[in-house]
């Protein structure tokens, strides 16, 4: 499989760039603060033994996971070392060389990478001039008789969108009434701008839908490195527990137990959260209006992300470099977003508003276009 992109971007500057603005997670929290938020000490810890943990996932962990669904029991859940792992093994266990996928276009890359390291696989895009609308003519033209998989990410990394319900109504129809596995990583579930348009989760809708979730992103804990799959097939679950035994194996114990607080939690962990997202957003929605020359805004959907067009002189990918060489202004580029399946537009960055700091990242992303903005005014 060719690089993670994504990721070898990240390697260089995440931990060394001063103003990290492309965070795709929420603001995290320190084992005090969540332990505190719940009523409980650090000590409540000390008695922990630190052996193996269940393949599935510690018994109370499930349970609590599955409380976040409508139609899900403990038995439904199969936890991850984050979600990146249950990408990989959904891929490797329901894929053939002889099946075919049909994925989303942008996207999470290991979505197309893996299953493209398998079988033929062929893109759907979001429609980048119709506020990234799913494109679902396109996505039933894409149907071939090894079909077996469709992989969609909602709300979208990095677009921020999210289909209507009768848009994501129709998805489903079309997989049940050809037998699709439809793979939906929800990650960014449960932070819509607007919830009117959240979505139910795959696993609550259709039988054979596998729904993604992490605790990394909404709930702002990505040094767990807890993530799960849901799903009603009990078959494919068993399947992926015997492959997950030649990845992780099993799950961190005290990222288990964490993991039980937080969601015990959760509610306040949210709150605080889409908090501290609506004041960044209001920020970023400012800051952009006040360079409409160089930059086309719009509002995502959900997440904690967005994907704004640069317009100004020189391109998006020396213009990215240029600011965080100089400015310590992390953004990514819209090469990161480059599928193999299909055409990305080229001209555009992920910016994140999760997080603390945007202010001051903010302010410096301006100092560096008030010094700059006549040689990059188009």
């Amino acid at each position: 499989m060719r690089d993670f992109a994504l990721e070898t971007y990240f390697s260089t500057w995440e931990f060394s760039a001063k103003h990290h603005m492309t965070a795709s997670d929420a603001q995290s929290v320190t084992m005090g603060e969540l332990m505190a938020m719940a009523g409980r000490s650090l000590d409540d810890l000390a008695s922990l033994h630190l052996g193996y943990t269940e393949t599935w996932g510690a018994p109370d962990l499930r349970e609590a996971i599955a409380d976040t669904y409508i139609k899900q029991s403990p038995k439904n859940i199969l936890c991850f070392a984050g979600a990146e792992e249950g990408v990989y093994a959904c891929m490797r266990v329901i894929l053939n060389k002889d099946d075919h996928a049909i994925v989303v276009v942008p996207n999470y890359q290991a979505a197309e990478t893996v299953p493209l390291a398998i079988c033929e696989a062929t893109g759907v895009p979001l429609l980048e001039d119709n506020d990234w609308r799913l494109d679902l003519d396109a996505l039933k033209a894409a149907l071939k008789p090894n079909t077996k998989l469709v992989s969609v990410c909602f709300p979208n990394n990095p677009t921020g969108a999210i289909p209507t319900h009768a848009e994501f109504a129709e998805l489903v129809a079309f997989c049940r009434e050809h037998d699709l596995y439809l793979f939906c990583d929800e990650v960014y579930r449960l932070l819509e701008l607007n919830e009117t348009k959240r979505l139910p989760q795959a696993a609550d809708e259709y039988e054979k839908g596998i729904s993604l979730n992490v605790m990394s992103k909404a709930y702002g804990l990505p040094g767990l490195r807890i993530g799960w799959i849901a799903c009603q097939d009990l078959h494919l679950l068993q399947q992926l527990e015997r492959y997950k035994h030649y990845l992780s194996i099993c799950n961190s114990a005290p990222s288990e137990r964490l993991a039980v607080v937080a969601l015990g939690v959760k509610d306040t962990l949210l709150a605080r959260v889409r908090n501290l997202m609506e004041g960044n957003i209001q920020a970023l929605e400012a800051f952009f209006k006040k360079y409409d020359a160089l930059f086309d805004w719009y509002r995502p959907d959900g997440g904690c992300i967005a994907y704004p067009k640069y317009k100004g002189r020189g391109g998006v990918e020396s213009f990215c470099t240029d600011l965080v060489e100089e400015s310590g202004v992390l953004l990514l580029p819209g090469s990161i977003y480059e599928s193999e399946l299909l055409p990305t537009p080229e001209n555009r960055f992920r910016v994140g508003f999760g997080r603390s700091g945007t202010e001051e990242g903010i302010k410096a992303f301006d100092d560096y276009l008030v010094r700059h903005h006549n040689e990059l005014t188009p």
